[in-house]
């Protein structure tokens, strides 16, 4: 198990996916939820440029994440195949 997790973490296509997903929508996420809970002046706050940023980075970043585990799920299966098995 510990090296399937390996194997995503070290993917550069999951970290970028991540990045994308992470820091494109948590702004939208977080003034979102600061009007939630009553920290801003207007209740209902109109973000349009996180919004934005959050539209354009979202799609990318999903692909971005399903490219990289495929990627690393191939190269885990591939090498996989190279190993000797215990006790031949």
């Amino acid at each position: 198990m510990t090296g399937t997790l390996r194997a995503y973490r070290d993917s550069w296509l999951v970290r970028i996916g991540l990045l994308l997903l992470i820091g494109g929508s948590s702004p939208l996420l977080l003034i979102v939820a600061a009007a939630k809970l009553g920290l801003t002046a207007d209740l209902n706050p109109n973000p349009i440029g996180f919004g934005i940023l959050a539209m354009l980075t979202f799609w990318p970043g999903v692909i971005c994440l399903l490219i990289g585990i495929g990627a690393a799920a191939a190269t885990r299966r591939r090498d996989r195949g190279r190993r000797p098995t215990p006790g031949a």
